[in-house]
């Protein structure tokens, strides 16, 4: 696929089930327990049976292996199995790889899993410990020295830069928070299920790196979810009205590293997610005045100024105003701050309940919602459209 060129993906496959395990910080079970759990709800979900699966996808960062998931769940032969490196970097990519697998007929029905323990167990903001040698090892060296130990201090970095080449204060950030925790007090499954906040709030946070405060990091979640994609064919025959995949994209910028880009002409965008944009306009066909929901990876709440900007939503440093003023509905669900962080997989679930019209935020009429996944890693975006 040319980066200059609309791709023939589109339309062609449709997410049909989704399944979770509760969100909680102390799981008690296993992170196979957890996947095989989510992966169980997302086929009744859709009205299909594990032997129904011959496909499974997740990220490298996960420990339940397909043909260890495909046992406990009781599945049968497997005719496709594939993994996305970056983190939440993956998330839409794994949907995107169940799409092409089904548009090529290498499978009938993928199942895309993510599932751990990333409270109780291993915790991803304690930082890098414990690497073993890479590549990517060698670019973190160049800032670890440095005291640039966690992924809050990595995108500290940009946050400054933003807020230094905006004439912009740390509250521009609280837009975000604010909205996420709104959201999140109305969903029953959010961690913060009635616990919203105000910029007061967030601006008496305690810093974590400046610029951020706690408010403007994302939750350690223990949970599973799980994505049950085939053909738009076969979903309009099953239990649930289809999520159609109308776009999906992975990008990766100039000058790419994960989480430390640090030596681009620019910091305050996002350049991979530029990448992601440009294809999914290209290949959905739509533009920002036709998204009617936007679901945005909100590991830390400035990268999501940065992906309004880069999607085209409003210019450069304009997005905290564009947020404070809820022109588009953004992560309903509560987003990775408010409902639950796993990954981005939960905002790919949002979003299909959006586009069935069974979100508990549902916005009235929503057809066309936009889902990105991580962002300072090669990265990857969905357009999920309503079927018709």
């Amino acid at each position: 696929m040319s980066a200059r060129a609309r791709d023939s993906l589109g339309g062609r496959a449709a997410i049909a089930g989704i399944g979770a395990t509760e969100f909680s910080k102390d799981s008690g079970r296993s992170e196979l327990r957890l996947a095989v759990e989510a992966v169980r709800a997302a086929l009744d979900d859709a009205g299909l049976a594990p032997a129904d699966v011959d496909g499974l996808v997740t990220f490298t960062m996960d420990t339940s292996p397909e043909i260890t998931v495909a046992q406990a769940c009781g599945m049968g032969e497997l005719s496709f199995f594939s993994r996305v490196h970056y983190g939440g970097g993956a998330a839409c990519a794994t949907v995107q790889q169940a799409a092409l697998a089904v548009a090529a007929g290498v499978a009938e029905v993928v199942v895309c899993y993510r599932a751990f323990n990333e409270r109780s167990g291993r915790r991803f903001g304690a930082g890098v410990r414990h690497r073993e040698p890479s590549a990517e090892g060698v670019a973190l060296g160049w800032a670890l020295p440095f005291g640039l130990l966690t992924p809050a201090s990595w995108v500290a970095m940009a946050a400054q830069r933003y807020l230094h080449a905006h004439g912009l204060t740390p509250e521009a950030f609280g837009h975000v928070a604010v909205v996420d925790r709104k959201y999140a007090a109305t969903n029953p499954a959010a961690w913060f299920h009635g616990r919203p906040i105000t910029l007061a709030d967030h601006a008496a946070s305690r810093w974590i790196a400046e610029p951020l405060r706690l408010l403007d990091c994302c939750q350690e979640t223990d949970g599973g979810q799980a994505l049950v994609v085939t053909s738009l064919d076969r979903a309009r025959e099953l239990r649930r009205p289809p999520a159609v995949i109308a776009a999906a994209a992975q990008g990766s910028g100039r000058a790419q590293e994960q989480m430390t880009s640090f030596y681009r002409d620019d910091l305050t965008g996002l350049p991979e997610m530029g990448v992601v944009a440009r294809q999914l306009w290209r290949t959905s066909g739509c533009g920002p005045a036709d998204i009617d929901v936007g679901i945005l990876y909100d590991h830390f709440t400035p990268f999501v100024l940065m992906q309004l900007e880069e999607f085209g939503f409003c210019g450069r440093g304009e997005a905290p105003d564009f947020v404070a003023a809820e022109r588009l509905p953004l992560n309903t669900h509560g987003g990775q701050l408010g409902e639950a962080y796993l990954h981005g997989m939960n905002g790919v679930a949002e979003a299909v309940r959006q586009v069935r019209g069974t979100s508990v935020n549902q916005v009235p009429g929503a057809s066309r919602v936009l889902v990105t996944a991580g962002t300072g890693v090669p990265t990857s975006g969905l357009v999920l459209a309503a079927d018709g």
